[in-house]
Parts: structure tokens; C-alpha cells; sequence
């Protein structure tokens, strides 16, 4: 079974959750951000483009428009590559584990694999971010040292930023899989 859902961002963007049962104790959620905009991709560009023809023309050296050029594509491309990310995943299977996928502009994708026996719990934690309050979901790791201790927190989603409404989606979802005797009718 799958469904889509929209939601915002932390800011008000639009972000779109698609959610796939795949069983009773095999779920993915995948959370989409917007497409990089052709509006701000073009504003950027020329805003670059004309310092350097302004510099051009005071200095008169062809360099430096070759140099804005070259500095633009390389800027753009290790944007697409390193930092814009199109999709978040979140893959939880019950009896083998928790994997996060982050596939960026470029198709690259990067992917975290956590067993389900070093995971603790999936929680929602709050932050404060730019002189605001915000939330988000995390992954809390056993520490193999003490054994209720807490080795690690991994936070689920970082880039998308998805306020509550969207966050309670998931954990409630997770929680059904991880805890399945436990009541998911309390808000977190």
C-alpha cells in the first residue's frame, strides 16, 4: 500500500511524503524536497556574471569573465553534488534494521544502515534553531557500554526539516513497528 501526503518545511516549503507498507513490519517513508528552482538558479548566475563584466570593464582583462564562468559551473556543480538534496528516505525493517537513504540533485546517493539491535528507540527531539523551537525525529543508539545509556543520536531527515504534524507521521509508524504492544494513540 501506498499513499502521499504534503507537507511543509520549517521555513513553508513544500515538501511530499510518500509512505509504502510493504508489511506489517516493513515500512519506507520518503520525503521530498522541491526541485532546484530555474528562478533562482538564473538570478544567481547573472548576478555573477555581471560583477565580473563590471570588473571586466574597469579592469579590462578577459580573465576575469573566463574566471566568472568557470567559478559559476564549478559553484553549481559541486551544489548539485555535495549539497542539495531532492530526497530523503527512511527504510524500517523490524527483525534486520533502520536505513536512511539521501539522494542529492546529482543522483548521487549516500546511505546509513543502523541494526536493529544497537537502536534504542526513534523519538521526536526538540531544538532550538534560528530563535525558534523546532523538532525532529532521531534515532537513539544503545550504548554497548551501559546498558541504558544512549551512545548516539542520529537524526532522521536532516535536510528536509519537516515541522510535527509531518514528524508524528513517521514516528507513529516507527513505533508501531518497533513497539508493537505499546499503545501509538499518545501524541510523543
Amino acid at each position: 500500500m501506498e499513499d502521499e501526503l504534503s507537507f511543509s518545511d520549517i521555513y513553508g516549503g513544500r515538501l511530499a511524503l510518500q509512505r509504502r507498507y510493504y508489511s506489517p513490519s516493513c515500512r519506507e517513508f520518503c520525503l521530498s524536497c522541491p526541485r532546484l528552482s530555474l528562478r533562482s538558479l538564473t538570478a544567481v548566475t547573472c548576478s555573477v556574471w555581471l560583477a565580473a563584466y563590471g570588473l571586466f570593464t574597469l579592469c579590462e582583462n578577459s580573465m576575469i569573465l573566463s574566471a566568472a564562468i568557470f567559478i559559476t559551473l564549478i559553484g553549481l556543480l559541486g551544489y548539485l553534488h555535495f549539497v542539495k538534496i531532492d530526497q530523503e528516505t527512511l527504510l524500517i525493517i523490524d527483525s534486520l534494521g533502520i536505513q536512511m537513504t539521501s539522494s542529492y540533485a546529482s543522483g548521487k546517493e549516500s546511505t546509513t544502515f543502523i541494526e536493529m539491535g544497537k537502536v534504542k528507540d526513534v523519538i521526536i527531539n526538540e531544538a532550538i534553531y534560528m530563535q525558534k523551537v523546532i523538532y525532529y525525529l532521531c534515532i537513539l543508539l544503545n550504548d554497548p557500554m551501559e546498558p541504558n545509556g544512549i551512545s548516539q543520536v542520529v537524526p532522521v531527515f536532516p535536510s528536509a526539516k519537516p515541522r510535527l504534524d509531518c514528524l508524528i507521521e513517521v514516528y507513529r509508524s516507527c513505533q508501531e513497528i518497533l513497539a508493537p504492544g505499546k499503545a501509538t494513540s499518545t501524541s510523543p
